[in-house]
């Protein structure tokens, strides 16, 4: 039988008077993976940040190989054996991989840092676990995926047999996803045990051994992963059955209603970001955009809102010219925004829900005369949002920062909805959701397309842009690499593309270089 390495022991946090964690007891075995599932909020980064040692239970105890330990700051966890890698990596870019890995540990040979006796241990490590690092390679030449792996190896350099992953899969492609589950196997099998937090049902379901699920702070149930299912789990995270599978009508509809021809442009320090875009949306249809984070995406939804210049390319909406107009005239023009970012750009925090509802509007027939607001036509509509959409505030009055991020992001979607869009440009619109605010998001997005809207739906998960999308196209450098018609769409196919081979392909040259 697997012996117990790590228990959390009636583990209670609290911050004042919200509770995070309430008598939260969990067990990790030696030699596995476990997964760790919730909703935001449900408290599952708190529950790990003390275990690694940067908060401090309010109540309750770690047990480390049945030894009660007090884990009081990140190096005592490190000392050990504890590790973790964070969603967002904490790599100096311009040092080398070495160099990184060795920052803060005693590898001095007389005076000096001993890199070349570090670099070899690093060799051995990328040996023994499958991996493919340079030693001497900057992190800036690495990829996202390869940068994540050292990071890995930084922990376990460092000693660590349990190590803790936080969202690991967000930014890779569906072949680092595989590579990297290749390297938890194996340290699984060494006899490492690793702590994997995620919200992505498919993949602890295919890594895990054991899943553990948080709801409100609590600690619902601990299952094994080869007797229980996606519907299972997420019913334990929501309380309730989720919809994993959406009807998609077939597009009948000739009628492009956005196109985009030779697009170019610059990102925000000077350099190609978009290089001769080339897409079409018919109404009625979903074209989901395909890519890793910073290939072009954030400067595409730009231009196609009038939030940034393009430095050459067309763009038309109903066949009426838009390049290089202003916001309002894209607004004007029928072109509603999801913005990525929905608190520096959907939302202004510090102004009311009844505010944020009408803020595309203010200055329209529908919300003033003659220069002053209409406040009993704006409190109508705001009201008409929060119960449309169902929208969880103590009053139309409440500061928006007060709401939870799927609440922030219902009012986005009705105050853009309700402008009667003819394009719906939607930016990671389910990012930092929970999985009942995702389905919601995903519901409205293809009752938009079925009536009549284009919509463009750039998302980093794939599963959001293979259940609800018509056609893919994948973006890599500011180029779209393919576009895949619903009865081409692949995920491996699609993870090539990602990664930049031409047409999903693998050729001789790539195998052999």
């Amino acid at each position: 039988m697997t012996d117990i390495v790590v228990t959390l022991k009636n583990i209670t946090k609290t911050f004042g008077t919200n509770v995070a964690n309430e008598n939260v007891t969990m067990n990790l075995k030696k030699g596995s993976i476990h997964g760790l599932l919730g909703e935001n909020g449900a408290g599952k980064t708190t529950l790990m940040n003390i275990l690694y040692g940067l908060y401090k239970p309010t109540t309750g105890e770690i047990l480390l190989n049945d030894q009660r330990v007090d884990i009081d700051n990140p190096s005592k966890a490190l000392n050990l054996g504890i590790g973790m890698v964070h969603q967002h990596f904490m790599l100096v870019r311009d040092f080398t991989v070495v160099e990184n890995i060795v920052l803060g540990q005693e590898t001095k040979k007389l005076r000096f840092l001993d890199l070349e006796s570090a670099a070899k241990k690093i060799e051995d490590l990328c040996k023994k676990y499958k991996m493919k690092i340079d030693p001497y390679a900057k992190i800036s030449q690495l990829s996202v995926g390869e940068q994540q792996r050292v990071e890995i190896l930084s922990a376990i350099y460092s000693g660590a047999n349990i190590l803790i992953l936080d969202e690991p899969t967000a930014v890779l492609t569906p072949q680092e996803v595989k590579e990297l589950f290749q390297i938890l196997r194996l340290m699984r099998d060494s006899g490492k045990s690793v702590i994997f937090i995620t919200h992505k049902l498919e993949e602890i379901l295919e890594i895990g051994d054991e899943i553990s699920v948080l709801r409100d702070g609590k600690l619902v149930d601990t299952v094994k992963t080869k007797k229980t299912t996606k519907q299972q789990l997420t019913n334990m995270m929501v309380g309730r059955d989720v919809l994993f599978q959406f009807s998609k009508a077939e597009v009948k509809s000739d009628k492009i209603t956005l196109k985009v021809e030779g697009l170019y442009c610059n990102n925000d320090k000077g350099l190609p970001a978009l290089q001769g875009i080339n897409l079409e949306i018919k109404n009625n249809e979903i074209l989901g955009i395909a890519g890793v984070d910073g290939n072009g995406q954030k400067e595409l939804c730009e231009i196609l809102t009038g939030l940034r210049s393009t430095t050459d390319g067309r763009i038309w909406v109903c066949e009426q010219e838009m390049s290089d107009k202003t916001p309002k005239q894209f607004i004007q023009d029928g072109v509603a925004h999801i913005p990525e970012d929905r608190h520096k750009t959907g939302l202004v925090m510090n102004f009311s829900v009844m505010k944020n509802c009408i803020l595309k509007e203010f200055d329209t027939g529908k919300f003033s005369k003659a220069g002053f607001l209409n406040f009993k036509a704006i409190r109508k509509a705001a009201e008409k949002i929060v119960k449309d959409y169902n929208v969880k505030t103590s009053s139309i009055e409440a500061k928006v920062r007060e709401l939870s991020g799927g609440n922030q992001q219902k009012i986005i979607l009705g105050r853009e909805i309700n402008c009667v869009p003819k394009v719906l440009i939607a930016n990671q619109p389910t990012r930092g959701l929970d999985i009942g605010a995702t389905e919601y998001v995903r519901q409205r997005l293809i009752k938009q397309k079925e009536q009549g809207v284009a919509v463009l739906l750039i998302s980093a998960d794939l599963e959001e842009l293979i259940q609800i999308s018509d056609r893919i196209a994948v973006i890599y450098e500011g180029k779209i690499m393919g576009i895949l018609e619903r009865e081409e769409i692949d995920i491996e196919t699609i993870g090539l593309l990602m990664a930049g081979v031409k047409g999903g392909l693998v050729s001789e040259e790539d195998i052999a270089g």
